[in-house]
């Protein structure tokens, strides 16, 4: 991939999001670690939607272990089923949060945080991470989130 980043600021995020993932795949492609390429994977989705925080949480001794991330301080460890990451890899699927103060066992990480987007990662069929995502604002997120952001974490299951 090219150093820089090419996409259209003002688009649809939908667009954006079409833009941004021939981009990752040919990053995550040409690079085989997988912190690396987490760690790009969290810029380019912070710089192009400007998210409050966006990170991978890494499945390490049967808890979710801090990975990359982009954002303010973070939470360290989260044990399966606590909070929204920890259902997220409990449940095996990509969880939408539009009020975070409405999702019972909440981790506020940070008071600042509205809503809440998490993704699981799987690699042959377990759960190695989850990507979460968080907006400052409530109602963030929607199934096209999802649904681009579950192909992006296909790049990283190969």
């Amino acid at each position: 991939m090219n150093s820089s980043l090419q996409y259209s600021k003002k688009a649809s995020k939908t667009v954006r999001y079409e833009e941004i993932l021939p981009q990752i795949k040919s990053l995550v492609e040409s690079e085989t670690d997988m912190i690396a390429n987490m760690a790009n994977i969290c810029a380019v989705l912070k710089e192009v939607f400007d998210f409050f925080w966006v990170g991978f949480y890494l499945v390490k001794d049967n808890e979710l272990v801090l990975g990359p991330f982009q954002g303010s301080l973070a939470c360290t460890r989260i044990s399966k089923g606590k909070g929204v990451c920890g259902t997220a890899w409990e449940q095996a699927h990509t969880l939408i949060v539009p009020d975070v103060d409405q999702f019972e066992g909440h981790i506020a990480c940070s008071s600042l945080s509205r809503s809440e987007l998490v993704l699981p990662l799987f690699y042959k069929n377990e759960i190695i991470a989850v990507l979460d995502i968080d907006s400052q604002h409530l109602d963030h997120f929607d199934d096209t989130d999802a649904f681009y952001l579950e192909q992006m974490l296909s790049y990283l299951s190969k």
